[in-house]
């Protein structure tokens, strides 16, 4: 591919001390709230994820950047120095979830739904009107 067969960035990012940090080049799906016991173990409350093709993601700093094998058919990366939670990857799918707070600001996304609401925690309730999902989607 040329450079001008190369798509423009369409949004940069990184975690919290900037060890990490990418370029998303090509469409980002809309932020889809992920409710399963996972993303509230690993963030902390909620799991807020875009999604780009895995070769319209570019590393360009990643000596910090490890993975957990969080299950069989998925891993999560984060930064391995101040622990930044920035991607979640279903093997074989050819796509990447972003986590939505690593992505520079203006990010232009808008949230889509929720999945996963079966496993929700029962300390808050969904007052959104957004479209809901008892279990996941497509990335």
């Amino acid at each position: 591919m040329s450079d001008q067969d190369t798509p423009e960035v369409t949004a940069r990012g990184g975690c919290l001390c900037g060890a990490v940090r990418y370029e998303l080049r090509g469409p980002l799906r809309g932020v889809v709230l992920c409710h399963c016991g996972q993303c509230r173990r690993s963030h902390g409350y909620l799991g807020a994820y875009s999604s780009v093709r895995l070769e319209d993601l570019t590393l360009l700093e990643q000596d910090a950047l490890r993975w957990y094998e969080s299950s069989d058919w998925a891993r999560r990366g984060f930064c391995g120095t101040c622990g930044g939670r920035l991607f979640w990857e279903p093997l074989g799918q050819g796509r990447m979830a972003v986590a939505a707070g690593s992505i520079d600001q203006p990010s232009g996304l808008e949230t889509l739904g929720h999945i996963f609401v079966a496993e929700a925690a029962d300390y808050y309730e969904f007052a959104d009107g957004l479209e809901r999902h008892q279990a996941g989607l497509d990335t």
